[in-house]
């Protein structure tokens, strides 16, 4: 029986993009309400009511999940340290040391299935950045990996023997433990920070000769006991110069030529927002149109009050952590911060870009800071955050809730499919699986957001051809995707979306971005069968060369993402 769909009118590209199509949510989805006392919200109705589905995708994958990255090939690198103690996933023989177990490995997400790892340096607190090869590369860490730069391929075949870790001959100036990075418009990467020390530094180098350079801001920023600024928070900017915020302070950098070009107004209030008042922070979505530089906005969620990480190591949990978000046009001529409060409390939390525009809060507690046994109150319920929503009473809205604690060293990224993938949690300073009550954690989980519910399925898009040579975009290059779609309703809009997917460790989502594109022309072909046509970004500083989930979204509900490239004319 053919399904019931309005065919769009003609050539009306303005009816049908929309501007904030894709920000709006359904009035029909129906959000839990809730109190700032409660650690989790009871649900009352059915899972996919409008608060999301979760599943268990496996109960252990033998590793607590400290890093993880997407890669193009649909697999998740997923490792924490070496100096752990023993995984519950072996190695294959030869066994390379005294411990056969592996702390790192490769997830198939459609196979279900995990591919052991070895690693040889130690990965603790790294920081790292999809490259526009595809490769991950991977830096720092601790002790013998304090200045590795390493390697990981995108591997379409998991079972290739090229599949393995790479320790390159060159490594970093400074040690690099609680660093952050940022894929630049050259595919350079930024390194920025870590535990005392205060530089930034590049991979790849110049010229051999090429040192790291001093950044006074790491050094102002340091609180004396507590620290609070590592893994300082970097966006890159449509202007090209670098966001970066420690604490609660910021500054707009000039990369290039080594110096602040602004300093930013503190965000206001008493909360710190770094390690180890771990909150987190997201460039919101821009939207692209014609040659001008999008709009940018960066936000800022969660930490905790200076004094908590002190208290927390006598073990004092009685200060909460923070509800303040903080918004900040960082190219506007004079930026200031407007303030919105969360529904719960929540430190070492992640953010997450999710391809309908909106944010995913998930993850942490409401007590304490990051460290080991440093937290309390495991925060089980998602927060969805629309940015674009007009009443500021309604952008936030409280979802359906794990079981499963997720505490420090925990992380979350977003599949193709757009589901979330949840895994880690190990507050101890080695694996503990009989602590009460956060044992170290193995499982991984998949949090459903509203909009994969089956009642949208009848509006949700499915991507059937990108016409493109080799899934490849140069800038400003004009573009179609045919698609079908078994009910267009035009006054819902419709977006072709393209997706970073981050580096995340530690509550940072390293290098997330999340474009949409200029649509120029939407055609009607027959029955359920639709083309759109797109302009690609307008440059490396609007999108880095590299890889991106493309996906087109009807309003609020996406497609599959399906990786595409961006690149210059003269890229390989």
């Amino acid at each position: 029986m053919a399904m019931p769909r309005t065919a769009p009118p003609e050539n009306n590209a303005k009816n049908l993009f929309h501007p904030l199509a894709p920000f709006f949510l359904l009035t029909s989805v129906t959000f839990l309400a809730t109190s700032s006392a409660d650690l989790t919200i009871p649900v009352t109705h059915s899972v996919f009511s409008g608060g999301g589905r979760w599943s268990l995708v496996t109960p252990s994958i033998g590793v607590s999940a400290m890093h993880i990255q997407l890669l193009p090939s649909d697999h998740l690198l997923i490792f924490d340290r070496t100096d752990f103690g023993r995984s519950n996933l072996s190695l294959p023989p030869p066994c390379p040391s005294s411990d056969c177990t592996a702390h790192s490995l490769l997830f198939d997400i459609e196979a279900n299935f995990v591919r052991p790892l070895a690693l040889v340096s130690d990965t603790w607190c790294s920081s790292g950045a999809l490259l526009p090869s595809g490769s991950l590369l991977q830096t720092g860490g601790y002790l013998s990996g304090d200045k590795k730069v390493r390697t990981f391929p995108a591997c379409p075949d998991h079972a290739s023997p090229s599949c393995v870790w790479t320790e390159l001959n060159h490594t970093l100036v400074d040690r690099r433990w609680y660093a952050s990075n940022q894929l630049l418009p050259d595919g350079r990467v930024f390194v920025l920070g870590g535990r005392n020390v205060f530089t930034y530094e590049f991979v790849p180098k110049s010229s051999p000769m090429e040192s790291s350079f001093f950044l006074p801001f790491l050094k102002v920023t340091r609180d004396a006991h507590e620290e609070n600024n590592l893994y300082p928070f970097i966006h890159l900017l449509p202007d090209g110069n670098l966001f970066i915020f420690a604490n609660r302070q910021s500054i707009l950098f000039d990369y290039k030529k080594g110096r602040v070009v602004r300093e930013y107004p503190f965000i206001p209030g008493p909360d710190k927002r770094n390690y180890p008042s771990t909150g987190s922070s997201v460039l919101l979505p821009m939207r692209l149109h014609g040659s001008d530089l999008p709009a940018a906005e960066v936000m800022v969620c969660g930490g905790a009050p200076r004094g908590s990480y002190t208290k927390a190591q006598r073990l004092k949990f009685y200060v909460q952590a923070s509800t303040s978000c903080g918004r900040l046009r960082v190219m506007d001529p004079s930026p200031r911060w407007a303030m919105e409060e969360m529904p719960l409390p929540r430190v070492m939390s992640d953010m997450l870009l999710l391809p309908d525009g909106n944010v995913l809060i998930i993850n942490g507690a409401t007590n304490g800071t990051a460290g080991w046994e440093d937290a309390t109150g495991a925060i089980f319920n998602p927060v969805m955050y629309s940015p674009y929503q007009p009443d500021p009473s309604l952008r936030f809205r409280v979802l359906s809730p794990n079981r499963i604690p997720r505490m420090y060293h925990s992380a979350a990224v977003l599949v193709p499919d757009g589901r979330v993938f949840v895994g880690g949690s190990n507050p101890h300073n080695k694996y503990n699986f009989t602590s009460h009550p956060y044992p170290t954690e193995l499982s991984l989980e998949a949090f459903s957001p509203p909009y994969l519910g089956p009642q949208f399925a009848i509006l949700r898009p499915s991507i059937l051809s990108i016409e493109a040579p080799g899934q490849t975009l140069t800038y400003r290059q004009s573009f179609a995707v045919n698609f079908v779609l078994m009910m267009f309703v035009p006054e819902r809009g419709l977006s072709i979306g393209l997706l970073a997917p981050p580096f995340t460790t530690h509550s940072f989502g390293m290098n997330q971005r999340l474009l949409f594109l200029e649509a120029t022309n939407l055609e009607h072909h027959s029955g359920i069968s639709y083309k759109v046509t797109a302009a690609a970004p307008q440059g490396s500083t609007v999108a880095p060369p590299g890889n991106y989930l493309l996906f087109v979204v009807h309003g609020e509900i996406p497609s599959r993402g399906l990786w595409m490239k961006v690149q210059s004319d003269s890229s390989g």
